[in-house]
């Protein structure tokens, strides 16, 4: 399994509308090909800043079927205009778990 991280600073005043942006987009993510989880984490030392974290079976269901597809641009649609800055976005995968 592929983990997105999704490093997003968002203007200030902005969080609750980028919240309900992004719980208004998660119908987008569970129906893309190979998404098995959501989640949204709020950086409580800096209350401009999300992770958002998405749980992928394979890095070409996030990288080409979902990047390349129309529920993608509805997703930048619905938070985008938010962004502070472009968001910063790395893949990882687990090598050790207990």
């Amino acid at each position: 399994m592929i983990r997105e991280m999704a490093h997003i600073t968002v203007k200030p005043g902005t969080q609750a509308d980028f919240e309900a942006g992004v719980r208004q987009a998660l119908p987008l993510f569970h129906r893309a090909r190979g998404c098995k989880r959501v989640e949204l984490h709020h950086i409580i030392e800096n209350p401009q800043q999300y992770v958002l974290m998405v749980y992928w079976e394979t890095l070409d269901d996030h990288m080409v079927h979902f990047r390349q597809s129309e529920d993608f641009q509805a997703w930048r649609g619905l938070v985008g205009g938010f962004f502070e800055k472009a968001p910063e976005v790395v893949h990882s995968e687990v090598t050790i778990e207990e």
